[in-house]
């Protein structure tokens, strides 16, 4: 019984990072943020591997594992961090960039000679009217001086986390997940660094709860939302991750609605459930983990 939690288990803590990181960004910068986050992610996981004897990349694996990790963890947190700390509701940020299924399955669509099904068209078309509906409908931003980058901000993440996820699938599939993860942290520390050190202040309210939320980023999600997912690939059972991704937007519209009060219009909530049934019918069918197996095939190996 147990063991069939799992999936659902890992959907709330990957969409409680949204809620995390606008709580954490209340007592640090997003660039400082994310350098001390991905320091203790270095941190944790080179103990990890160490206790599993996993090994560490190198060579050409090493580099894979960079760019990877500058996708996927560079652009798409920093991406969203951004977005939240200029005033985009976590809610918001966790929708726009929850559609990553939909532009994958667009994207492998496109490079194979899958059509979509009746069912995937219809999903593009909630999914417009969806998105439409929930810009549309009343939200309250923390400030709305800066929608305009933080939009482009998510823009970015969104393109990260596709691509990342793309890039790692077809060229990081023979790294051991635990080593590769070391490195793809290593890769976005030193993205954010530089960017705190010439952009920030690097002044940090080391409260009580900046250090609680700093903890479940690490702890809940780089480290046991991880170890999650890696149980799950062992046991076969990622698809089912995949086809519940749906859920991750209105989870975390539901964790910022307890935790802050952000609060979206009927417009709005109508929008929330029309986006997540579009990432559910394009996802769902046919599987994008089975289009991105076809599409490693497109191009040699460099």
């Amino acid at each position: 019984m147990l063991i069939k939690a799992i999936p659902f288990v890992f959907v709330i803590l990957w969409a409680s990072g949204f809620v995390g990181a606008r709580f954490g960004l209340q007592y640090a910068e997003p660039a400082t943020l994310l350098s001390i986050r991905m320091a203790l992610n270095i941190l944790l996981f080179l103990i990890i591997a160490g206790l599993l004897h996993r090994r560490i990349p190198t060579g050409k694996d090493f580099w894979h594992s960079c760019i990877a990790g500058l996708l996927i963890h560079g652009f798409y947190l920093g991406g969203s961090y951004f977005a939240i700390s200029l005033g985009m509701p976590a809610g918001l940020s966790s929708l726009l960039v929850g559609i990553q299924p939909i532009l994958t399955a667009i994207i492998l669509l496109s490079l194979t000679q899958e059509q979509f099904k009746p069912s995937q068209w219809l999903g593009l078309l909630l999914g417009f009217i969806g998105i439409t509906m929930v810009l549309m409908g009343k939200m309250e931003w923390q400030s709305e001086l800066h929608k305009t980058s933080a939009f482009c901000f998510c823009l970015s993440a969104l393109f990260g986390i596709t691509l990342g996820t793309l890039y790692q699938k077809k060229y990081c599939q023979q790294i051991d997940m635990i080593g590769g993860a070391t490195i793809q942290y290593l890769a976005a520390l030193t993205l954010f660094l530089p960017i705190a050190l010439k952009f920030e202040t690097m002044k940090v309210l080391w409260t009580t709860e900046f250090i609680l939320s700093l903890a479940w980023l690490v702890i809940c999600l780089s480290c046991i939302a991880l170890l999650l997912l890696l149980y799950m690939v062992n046991k076969n059972a990622s698809s089912s991750v995949a086809s519940m991704f749906y859920l991750v937007p209105p989870i975390t519209a539901i964790q910022a609605w307890l935790i802050f009060g952000e609060s979206f219009s009927w417009i709005g909530i109508v929008g929330f459930v029309l986006a997540a049934s579009a990432v559910y019918l394009v996802a769902k069918k046919p599987d994008i983990s089975i289009l991105m197996s076809k599409s490693v095939k497109l191009k040699p190996e460099v």
